[in-house]
């Protein structure tokens, strides 16, 4: 991972000012563990590692041109301007690369100079071939950018205001006064589904004069201060810093309004740095590692960090509202507005992990996503998105999970109605969609059921039952040479083999059908076979069922080699790959997952935290870990909105070795010295703090 520049280092870099951040010994063992630029190569990750603070929607970066689904290619070094916004390794076309800003005069074959570039969490910074230095920081609603030009007849920035990965639908900006300008942009969302609607106000440093160039962007041209004559050196460059910060409403417009200018500038550059550092500091602590190769211990907490990246904090800060989906303006009586969702692929690992490990948010996030039910929830995004957005299929299973877990949800049982509607449009057109729609249903009426609502919690586990039973006997039962097949019978992205697993709630149905001793044959079979798919999610849960297959030992070597080794891989994101690809699926590097693997907005870091500490989530909805040897030695877990409960998760008799075959399986496991019967253990449960200890010898 590349280091803040030192000082002799600035004074080789001509004229810049990156800043340099003084950390403790405790900042250094964990932000200096986060390699930002793994997964930003190709299509290996789509991850970018832009400036942000956890929960922030801004993400300042550069985007490359031609660009990858995040804005940022770690491969291409030519770029297309620095944008404020965008999410995290969703797909398609992307989503956000709003509000791009240009450090030169023509914007033709600028590049980044890869050997200066660096990036930790709360920082971003490099220099241009075009001789400007370039950092950002930022906060939830503020992108600052800084430009170091070596010469002030340099001092332009060419500003995009219609600047978007995906279709843009409107967008303006105007200047208001010397120093400040104010635009918005409406733009789809992933995929093209829906709306998401950013007003925005620029705040430079230095007056800009503000004229439109040939291609729609717009120059901000800067003068510096006359230089002092110098008869020594008669053409000595005179330098200019100019600071721009961007500041973002969600939606409403209003809200830009009513902040006073001094506040936009009250804090200097290098405190927002280190505001942003402890931030960060302060979430990846709650998760302690011990053991493990250097680089496991980087993926890892590099996978933590891009976990909390999502949902968005948009509470307007003045009038405590935000914008609803049903275009309106909410009044967030109950804590922080959350918004941006991507749940078909986050609802199976990542929002678990932020209700485990961050509990002073998870009430408002959970009670954020039950809003949707009240304002208007779709499937895909609304029409009238205060941010980028994706998908929020299974916020049910979501919410029941969070439910379980012991979250507080005020408005869970005034959103219960928009779930019922939500299950009753449920489509059912093709296999997955019914496997899928089954969980679903499954959700409501084990929800119900918290909620006391006996008759509507019989119905909907009935008709839940009553869709698999239609589906599984028919679609996933027996095996023939169609299996494996990606797409086949209209599957979306995944393989029969892969996709027949998908409802691990009704498990028991399974075996009832098949037989449990050759159920779990058959799953042997599958990982034998090089069947599963570690880049995409439809079956990243299936090394998990395992345990409740009668061969819970089964799970740690398997999950191990997922995580740590080289292994087969046959199918990509849309289909097989022409060749497979050999290799680890996790690797401290910039082509850092596999082709065409997502890292999914948190979903597969997040898979990576689970099966670095021992559990894993295998059921949503059930608020229930699988338990497997976690891949360090020792983990420590501190929980609670105060971090003072404490878990600890280690082995105990297990010999120095390359993995769990070479040491023998695990033989039982105990908790607070307490055998378990099983292999899995409750959330709650959990939560009230102890040691969780694998046992090797008898």
């Amino acid at each position: 991972m590349k280091k803040i520049m030192t000082g002799t280092t600035l004074v080789a870099f001509a004229f810049s000012f990156f800043v340099q951040m003084p950390v403790n010994a405790q900042q250094g063992n964990v932000l200096d563990k986060v390699n930002l630029f793994i997964g930003t190569a190709n299509d290996y990750g789509q991850v970018a590692p832009g400036a942000t603070v956890p929960y922030s929607q801004i993400q300042v970066c550069p985007d490359s041109h031609p660009r990858q689904h995040p804005g940022y290619d770690y491969e291409v070094p030519v770029i297309s301007g620095f944008s404020i916004n965008r999410l995290s390794g969703v797909g398609g076309s992307g989503c956000g690369g709003n509000v791009s800003l240009m450090p030169d005069s023509t914007g033709q074959d600028v590049r980044l100079l890869k050997q200066t570039e660096q990036a930790v969490p709360g920082y971003y910074g490099v220099r241009l071939s075009n001789g400007v230095g370039f950092e950002a920081t930022a906060d939830r609603r503020m992108a600052v950018e800084r430009f170091a030009f070596p010469d002030a007849s340099q001092a332009v920035l060419l500003l995009n205001p219609r600047s978007a990965f995906d279709k843009l639908f409107a967008a303006d900006f105007q200047q208001e006064a010397p120093t400040v300008g104010q635009g918005f942009v409406e733009c789809a969302n992933t995929c093209g589904r829906g709306h998401y609607h950013l007003h925005y106000r620029l705040y430079a440093n230095s007056p800009f004069v503000l004229d439109t160039i040939a291609d729609g962007r717009l120059r901000l041209s800067f003068k510096a201060a006359e230089p002092t004559a110098s008869a020594a050196i008669p053409s000595t460059p005179n330098p200019m810093e100019v600071e721009v910060r961007i500041v973002v409403s969600t939606g409403l417009a209003d809200e830009l309004d009513r902040l006073p200018e001094e506040m936009v500038w009250q804090t200097d550059f290098q405190t927002l740095v280190e505001r942003a550092r402890k931030e960060w500091q302060h979430l990846l602590s709650t998760v302690e590692v011990e053991g493990g190769t250097a680089a496991q211990q980087t993926i890892f907490y590099t996978s933590l960090y891009r976990t909390f990246h999502s949902p968005f904090q948009v509470t307007d800060r003045f009038m405590r509202s935000y914008l609803g989906t049903d275009g309106q303006p909410h009044e967030a009586t109950q804590g922080e507005y959350y918004s941006s969702w991507s749940l078909w692929d986050t609802y199976r690992t990542k929002f678990p992990l932020i209700t485990l490990l961050d509990a002073a948010r998870s009430t408002d996030i959970m009670q954020s996503l039950a809003q949707l039910y009240i304002t208007g929830k779709k499937d895909w995004s609304t029409n009238y998105e205060c941010v980028p957005t994706v998908r929020t299929e299974h916020a049910i299973a979501t919410l029941l999970d969070a439910y379980r877990q012991g979250v507080s949800i005020p408005s869970l049982r005034d959103a219960y109605p928009g779930m019922a509607e939500e299950v009753r449009r449920l489509s059912l057109k093709s296999p997955d969609q019914c496997l899928e729609a089954s969980g679903d249903c499954w959700a409501l009426g084990q929800l119900a059921a918290e909620l006391g609502m006996k008759d509507e919690a019989a119905r909907w586990t009935e008709r839940g039952e009553a869709i698999f039973d239609s589906i599984w006997p028919r679609e996933f039962q027996h095996i023939d040479a169609t299996y494996t097949k990606m797409r086949g019978n209209g599957l979306y992205q995944g393989t029969r083999w892969q996709y027949r697993w998908g409802a691990p709630m009704f498990l028991p149905r399974m075996i009832a059908l098949v037989g449990k001793d050759r159920l779990a044959e058959q799953l042997q079979t599958f990982f034998r076979e090089q069947l599963y798919n570690q880049g995409n999610e439809p079956d990243i849960h299936v090394p998990f069922l395992f345990g409740r297959l009668g061969m819970p030992q089964q799970t740690g070597a398997i999950v191990r080699s997922l995580a740590t080794e080289s292994v087969t891989h046959r199918y990509g994101g849309n289909d097989a790959y022409p060749t497979p690809f050999v290799g680890c699926a996790f690797v401290n590097q910039p082509r850092g997952y596999c082709p065409e693997m997502d890292e999914d907005d948190g979903a597969m870091s997040a898979w990576y935290v689970f099966a670095s500490i021992g559990m894993y989530p295998l059921v949503v909805g059930e608020a229930v870990y699988e338990l497997f040897p976690p891949l360090f030695d020792k983990v420590t877990l501190h929980l609670g909105a105060d971090h003072q409960t404490t878990v600890v998760i280690r082995c105990e008799g297990k010999k120095t070795g390359p993995g769990d075959v070479a040491n023998g399986p695990c033989r039982r496991v105990t908790w607070n010295g307490k055998r378990l019967r099983q292999y899995r253990i409750s959330v709650r449960e959990l939560k009230q703090g102890g040691e969780l200890v694998f046992h090797y010898s008898k």
